[in-house]
């Protein structure tokens, strides 16, 4: 009996043991598992939806601690929460906890497709961060992910290594290199026919390469350049464009031989929503010489009168104010009037009886604006900062200014 007691015993021992050098996986699940919980992740990212992308990673980490990528898309999380941080202590932590799990990816990085998902999140952490010599950082990064041999199949997220330059064409865009984002951009439309990146790139492509054309010829200081890449221009970056990058107080001047009688010029009051924006200085200039399209409006709600600098500018808006700019430089006032009583439009969206028509007429007659190739105008669409500079630097063209 003592000797069956002693081998159970025995064997209950060598079980204990046995267990003990096994680690238990935590995550039975087949769905439940690292590599699809990064790309749930990764897609959330690309999905703007910061917080669901973060427990998916978080759950990936759970599930293999030592799972590189989870790490990567978590310092990917952590760097595009400071930009959502007002605060500087807050935002210090978000970028601690980047760098902190952007090493530890690359620790556990050990396959070739690891790394380059480890690259590339070092790619757009710094991107996104913009420390210290980030384009470097970036550029680097970017070099070494030459040099990898990968099994683009075994990308779980990227799926090619095009992926690098589109992310590569990102942090030029960031940079305001627009020349070099265009062809990072090119390289990857000329990498496949259609790949995963194809249509961003595409996208990407197009914006740029409009950038690149409305700024060929002309010098474009800081302020143009952080326009340029807007989607949307404000009334505030449009005065800004007109007075910083086309001059036109200077060139509004020189129209005026009497100079005692520019001294006397300012702007009949400052409005209250412009007290301490950036462009005040911009503002009250365009103020001064009274553009066309750009006086501050009467607001019901404060009952004042306010230049409004985050209102976006409607392509409708910049004809009128552009013709206004025109009339001024030539001194030919029947251009207000040029296209008056025409029956018929040739665009479906601007009747002869619409305010903007005639500075529509002006200025598509003039190459200064264009119309669709769907025919309309888009009259009612907000301006992008790239189009607001074409149109200024072709408006200069026809002026004969440099």
């Amino acid at each position: 009996m003592k000797g069956c007691m002693r081998v159970l015993f025995m064997v209950f021992i060598l079980a204990f043991v046995s267990s003990c050098g096994q680690q238990v996986a935590k995550c039975t699940d087949p769905t439940d598992n690292p590599s699809h919980h990064y790309l749930m992740g990764m897609q959330a990212l690309e999905e703007k939806k910061v917080d669901v992308a973060q427990s998916k990673f978080e759950r990936a980490n759970f599930c293999d601690e030592k799972f590189s990528p989870a790490h990567d898309g978590l310092a990917i999380v952590s760097a595009y929460k400071t930009k959502q941080q007002g605060d500087a202590a807050f935002k210090k932590v978000e970028t601690d906890m980047a760098m902190e799990h952007l090493k530890k990816a690359g620790k556990l990085a050990e396959s070739a497709e690891d790394k380059f998902d480890h690259l590339v999140a070092t790619m757009r952490v710094y991107t996104a961060l913009k420390s210290k010599d980030w384009l470097k950082t970036a550029e680097d990064a970017f070099a070494e992910i030459r040099e990898l041999k990968v099994d683009e199949k075994k990308l779980i997220y990227y799926q090619g290594k095009e992926a690098a330059d589109y992310y590569m064409g990102l942090a030029y865009l960031k940079a305001l290199e627009f020349r070099q984002a265009r062809d990072k951009f090119a390289d990857v439309l000329n990498a496949k026919r259609e790949g995963k990146w194809h249509e961003k790139a595409d996208k990407a492509h197009k914006r740029v390469d409009k950038i690149v054309r409305a700024m060929a010829g002309i010098t474009v200081g800081d302020v143009g350049k952080q326009i340029a890449v807007k989607d949307s221009v404000t009334r505030a970056d449009l005065a800004a464009l007109l007075i910083v990058e086309m001059k036109l107080d200077k060139l509004f001047a020189g129209r005026i031989p009497v100079k005692s009688q520019i001294d006397k010029m300012k702007a009949e009051f400052t409005p209250a929503d412009m007290l301490t924006h950036p462009f005040k200085e911009e503002v009250l200039t365009i103020m001064k010489w009274k553009v066309r399209g750009l006086e501050p409006k009467y607001d019901g709600n404060t009952k004042a009168y306010l230049f409004m600098p985050k209102e976006p500018v409607l392509r409708g808006e910049m004809a009128l104010i552009l013709e206004d700019v025109l009339i001024k430089l030539t001194g030919d006032e029947k251009l207000a009037t040029a296209y008056f009583g025409q029956d018929k439009s040739p665009f479906p969206d601007v009747k002869p009886t619409s305010t903007f028509y005639n500075a529509v007429m002006n200025m598509t007659t003039r190459g200064i604006m264009e119309g669709e190739l769907s025919g309309e105008f888009r009259v009612g669409a907000p301006v992008d900062g790239a189009e607001a500079l074409l149109a200024m630097r072709v408006l200069k063209q026809r002026m004969n200014i440099y």
